[in-house]
């Protein structure tokens, strides 16, 4: 943070242009910019641009969370077409596929019969491949 004392303008009497109690902070990494001239105090003004400062820092941080928060969920929900499957079961051929990662087993009547444990496995397998992708980006 790059702090600058200036003198305060406006009204104030004589002492607006030989006291340098304005003050100016600027966040370098960011770019950010607080000031205040407020008071007569160069350390208050100086406590009260700190808070302004501090608020805008935390603001832009927040937005920029809930910006990247909001392209996670919109990539999480799918269109609701009729070409966006989860899983398809073809009674047919006794067959139960899951398009997400792509698996298909044969063994319907078990399936629907509570023999979950392999479909469930295998998209644990692939969540937590899919979590450690992400961690390695870090």
């Amino acid at each position: 943070v790059r702090v600058d004392f200036f003198c305060s303008s406006g009204p104030g009497g004589q002492s607006v242009n030989t006291t340098k109690s304005a003050v100016r902070l600027t966040h370098i990494p960011t770019g950010l910019v607080a000031q205040c001239q407020d008071q007569k105090s160069q350390h208050k003004n100086k406590d009260k641009a700190l808070d302004v400062l501090r608020s805008r820092l935390y603001e832009q941080e927040l937005a920029k969370k809930e910006a990247e928060d909001a392209t996670k969920r919109t990539s999480q929900v799918s269109s609701g077409d009729r070409s966006a499957k989860i899983r398809t079961y073809n009674y047919a051929q006794g067959r139960i596929t899951d398009h997400r990662i792509g698996l298909s087993i044969f063994d319907l009547d078990g399936f629907m019969n509570g023999n979950l444990h392999k479909m469930i496995d295998e998209l644990q397998l692939v969540a937590n491949t899919e979590k450690l992708k992400e961690s390695e980006v870090f």
